[in-house]
């Protein structure tokens, strides 16, 4: 992508020019960090940053994952990690694509780490249910580990998990295939990515990996004058995950933080780390925590909406899901006229 690929004005478009090496530079860097770099009005880096966003989407770069002739058959060979909920399954045709990474992006309290607690349960399911038959490596970044609520998911599986027979569920032991890894900087999420995690997936004790959150080392170890090392160190580690799920056939996730903006045809929320992070997964959802509550028996919760914001094989579409004590389950026709009810 070049300069004369953005519709800009030229006033902003020549200080942009003799600010930044490169188009895919204003990709890297936040709306505040532009202004500093450029000079530039906030009003003209909106327009700087949407000519560089419609430029990006007229000319997609391929993701990497899809750069690989094996791994494109493996992706289209259909298989699945069923999030455990068939609304939910539907939404995404089955569930997250094995051999990619998926992005799983909100604000605090939408969700994110309920549905990937979940994933790491359902993986352990056969394949006719969904599952890998395998176990998962969850690495936490920021918060600790939500051992209860993971213990509590399991006591509830066979209230999620009506498809299964019960003497499956019985059988399996889910907490003794979840492996918890902590990476307190980035140096640490290195180590653990490319020493503990391979070792995990050679021996078949995993088949999913979970970072949690992605964007939390890079907001915190970074400062605004290093936005070049920042994106070094963003590519290096989308490399090596994009390298750990092409070898082992592992979907990985990826939950992201969100940041504000003001750029149309944003809801306000966009995720964090940029459209350059963005050309690096496959598919990218968003969870978003509505007004709305719902009630079912004993229990309330906030209307949540999962969305597709981009994927190869996805439409771009919503549902709506609640959290309850088994899980996070898509909302059904009756739920919803209960919601609007309240």
């Amino acid at each position: 992508m070049n300069w004369n690929q953005l519709e800009l004005n030229p006033r902003i478009a020549a200080t942009a020019r003799r600010a930044l090496k490169s188009v895919r530079e204003v990709l890297c860097v936040s709306g505040p960090d532009l202004q500093r770099l450029t000079g530039l009005s906030r009003s003209d880096v909106q327009q700087l940053l949407a000519a560089a966003a419609a430029a990006c989407r007229r000319h997609p770069p391929v993701p990497a994952l899809l750069l690989h002739g094996g791994q494109c058959r493996r992706f289209e060979s259909g298989l699945r990690l069923s999030v455990g909920c068939p609304i939910l399954d539907r939404l995404l045709r089955g569930g997250l694509p094995v051999g990619g990474v998926t992005e799983l992006a909100g604000e605090s309290g939408a969700g994110k780490t309920q549905l990937a607690l979940q994933l790491c349960l359902s993986v352990q399911y056969p394949q006719q249910h969904g599952g890998l038959d395998s176990g998962a490596v969850y690495i936490c970044t920021e918060d600790s580990f939500p051992i209860r609520r993971l213990q509590q998911l399991i006591r509830e599986q066979s209230s999620l998990r009506l498809d299964v027979p019960p003497s499956l569920i019985n059988r399996l032991q889910f907490s003794d295939h979840v492996y918890i890894e902590h990476a307190a900087d980035l140096d640490s999420l290195q180590v653990c990515l490319s020493q503990r995690v391979p070792l995990l997936l050679a021996r078949g004790l995993v088949r999913l990996l979970v970072v949690d959150s992605v964007a939390a080392l890079f907001r915190s170890e970074f400062l605004t004058d290093d936005w070049l090392e920042r994106n070094k160190q963003l590519l290096t580690l989308s490399s090596t995950l994009h390298h750990l799920s092409q070898e082992f056939t592992t979907p990985v996730l990826c939950i992201n933080q969100v940041t504000h903006t003001h750029l149309p045809p944003s809801s306000g929320l966009s995720p964090a780390l940029g459209l350059a992070w963005a050309n690096q997964v496959m598919v990218r959802l968003m969870m978003q925590r509505l007004q709305g509550t719902i009630t079912r028996g004993n229990q309330s919760s906030s209307l949540r909406r999962l969305e597709v914001v981009f994927a190869p094989h996805l439409a771009r579409d919503g549902q709506d899901a609640a959290v309850w004590r088994e899980g996070v389950r898509g909302t059904e026709v009756s739920e919803h006229i209960t919601e609007l009810l309240l």
